[in-house]
């Protein structure tokens, strides 16, 4: 079965330690893709912030 797991947060490097983390338990074959995504946004007073998305595809023994 095909999975996937989506990490986001305001800052890029604890989504990728998220993702890392989570890609240790996994074997390499199981690995589909790896997607990664970052848009920055302002808010009404004019402060920006980040958010980093990393969507990991990977296949389980589940059916």
């Amino acid at each position: 079965m095909i999975q996937v797991k989506e990490f986001v947060d305001g800052d890029n490097f604890y989504a990728e330690n998220k993702a890392n983390e989570f890609l240790k338990g996994l074997a390499e074959e199981q690995v589909v893709n790896i997607c990664y995504g970052s848009v920055v946004k302002s808010s009404r007073d004019g402060a920006e912030h980040q958010r980093s998305t990393i969507l990991v595809v990977y296949k389980t023994d589940e059916k």
